[in-house]
């Protein structure tokens, strides 16, 4: 599949993965801030998210080879690719598909483990906002306001409604499919070892990434670092963006 991207700077090229719900363009800042350092910054729409193609085929093994393709068509060598919560996973997939060609792998705040189903108030509140009545994003955030409490959560959500036709709005995400094969994206990444460099970086505050995940982490690939970023929660890189930076910056210059 050919993903829809946005393109920053020249040099080493950095290819950046969003989560789930994500879209490219919540990487812009951090894009430019890499690309101000003389790396060539890539940030990808997963496939059924931002203006990536929709696809009911919506796996890991997809999406990795959606990378894999992107990497081939733009001819990069030795890509350093930053995935975040879905993205980290599928960066992971990559690894044990593809070995060898990435230079270096930056996984944000996931584990390697399968997930149990959290995410089933956020589908409930999407797919009660009808576009069919619904013509602004403040309706359809008071819509969601009865589902979900977490203000951050609902504008994060909430960037992904776009003007579909002139007078009906949609989502950008795949919302049937990510509903319906949602737990293709809970799974546990297959179990190999890889020589690669990674560089893995979890909230402080966050519960995706345990202890124990740490030590899993050490098995899967034993040329790894760990960085814990204070005072942050899931979303490392939009809570703590100086801090992140900082902390991908020391380790892809190193």
């Amino acid at each position: 599949m050919k993903l829809a991207f946005r393109e920053f700077g020249s040099g080493q090229p950095l290819i950046i993965l969003h989560g789930l719900f994500g879209q490219s363009d919540n990487w812009n800042t951090l894009a430019k801030s890499f690309a101000e350092k003389g790396f060539h910054v890539f940030t990808l729409d997963q496939r059924n998210h931002g203006l990536s193609p929709h696809s009911d085929e919506w796996t890991y093994q997809a999406m990795a080879s959606d990378l894999k393709e992107f990497i081939d068509d733009h001819g990069l060598e030795k890509p350093v690719i930053i995935g975040h919560s879905m993205g980290g996973k599928t960066v992971m997939f990559f690894e044990t598909m593809y070995p060898g060609i990435a230079d270096k792998l930056i996984i944000v705040d996931i584990a390697a483990r399968p997930y149990p189903r959290h995410h089933d108030d956020v589908l409930e509140a999407l797919h009660a906002v009808d576009f069919n009545t619904i013509k602004n994003r403040k309706d359809a955030e008071a819509i969601m306001n009865n589902y979900i409490s977490d203000f951050g959560t609902k504008q994060f959500l909430l960037k992904n409604i776009y003007w579909k036709q002139d007078d009906r709005m949609d989502w950008r995400f795949n919302l049937d499919v990510i509903t319906r094969k949602y737990d293709n994206v809970s799974v546990a990444v297959p179990q190999v070892s890889s020589p690669v460099s990674a560089l893995i970086i979890n909230g402080e505050k966050s519960r995706y990434v345990s202890a124990q995940d740490m030590e899993e982490f050490r098995l899967r690939f034993p040329n790894s670092q760990f960085v814990t970023i204070q005072g942050s929660g899931h979303w490392v890189h939009a809570e703590k963006p100086k801090e992140f930076f900082d902390a991908v910056m020391a380790f892809i210059t190193a």
